[in-house]
């Protein structure tokens, strides 16, 4: 644990939702890629089964898994094997006669393809989840507008699969060094903080929340990721190094810096490419963080926003759906909102 003298403005809000808004928490806070705070509270369950939270604990990331998708994706733009803005019809034939023909890997990134936000499970249960993502009529014309899509992504990770020549856990794991990972082994399940209870699976714990990936064996290109704070905050930092001028690798510079700019214009939250961009201050990094921040939020309760004028991000991973899905933007704002109060007033 890394604290320091001062933070009592964001261990107040750890405090103040523990056993409330969530059983777990871990918070981590770097500055030019250096650790800053970092805290870990709670335990895996409120019952018997409950195990302590460390820093290194791993969460279920939820769409935080999109960020890592991203990244593969921009690396395979990167070596030349992919490009951002050529229909998709070539990685998959199955859009090259519908609808679906001029979507691009950018409309993809930026949630502006036109697709489908997602489904209900309970439809997809006889099916296979990626046929029916690439099969599914569009709700808009590719590039209209903005719709948050797991489906897209879904099909974005199909992609990345055929253009590689590799499972999706094999092209993470062969663009860059991170903890995170699909499918946590058995015996690492105990110490990963609980999710949902449903009536579907009962306490959902050490296997993926989403129901979508639950269906897909663990693995999607929007959900499925399990990590730890550290894991998160190695990702983002390729994206803040460079809009700071530091050299952090994996992906070119600019190309990073493309990815943290914006894409596609919505007026509650514009998109980047994978990222989303601080629209208003009613977003989930709060008033305070800056114009030009960028940042995710995972359904489960985890998030990361980055601020580029102060080369300064934060972590926040919990287990918020434990006590049912409620909205957690107000626990995420003001966690944000005491980072900069601690570190950058």
């Amino acid at each position: 644990m890394k604290s320091i003298e001062g933070s009592a403005a964001i261990d107040d809000v750890l405090a103040g939702a523990l056993d409330a808004r969530f059983t777990a928490a871990v918070a981590r806070v770097e500055r030019g890629g250096n650790l800053l705070y970092e805290r870990a509270v709670g335990r895996t369950r409120l019952d018997a089964q409950g195990q302590p939270i460390y820093v290194d604990t791993r969460f279920d990331l939820a769409s935080l898994t999109k960020l890592f998708v991203t990244t593969v994706a921009l690396d395979l733009v990167a070596r030349g094997k992919a490009t951002l803005d050529a229909p998709l019809t070539t990685a998959l034939p199955e859009w090259r006669d519908d609808d679906h023909a001029s979507i691009t890997m950018r409309m993809l990134l930026s949630h502006s393809s036109g697709m489908h936000s997602g489904a209900d499970y309970r439809s997809l249960l006889d099916e296979r989840v990626t046929d029916f993502a690439l099969r599914l009529p569009l709700v808009a014309q590719p590039g209209e507008r903005v719709i948050y899509s797991d489906l897209g992504l879904i099909a974005l990770g199909v992609a990345i699969e055929r253009i590689s020549g590799r499972a999706l856990p094999a092209a993470l794991a062969a663009t860059m060094a991170n903890g995170a990972t699909f499918n946590p082994p058995e015996r690492e399940r105990a110490a990963i903080p609980a999710t949902e209870e449903d009536a579907w699976r009962g306490r959902v714990q050490g296997s993926v929340h989403d129901e979508k990936t639950h269906l897909m064996h663990g693995v999607g290109g929007h959900a499925g990721l399990f990590g730890s704070a550290a894991d998160v905050a190695r990702l983002t930092d390729i994206f803040l190094g460079a809009a700071c001028g530091r050299a952090v690798g994996v992906l070119p510079p600019a190309l990073a810096r493309e990815a943290i700019a914006c894409a596609a214009d919505d007026p509650v939250l514009r998109r980047g490419l994978g990222w989303a961009l601080k629209t208003t201050d009613e977003n989930s990094c709060g008033a305070k963080f800056g114009p030009r921040s960028f940042g995710h939020t995972g359904f489960t309760g985890t998030c990361v926003w980055a601020d580029p004028d102060r080369d300064l991000q934060a972590v926040l991973l919990t287990n918020a759906v434990y006590f049912g899905r409620e909205d957690s933007r107000p626990l995420r704002a003001a966690f944000y909102d005491a980072v900069i109060e601690t570190f950058a007033p």
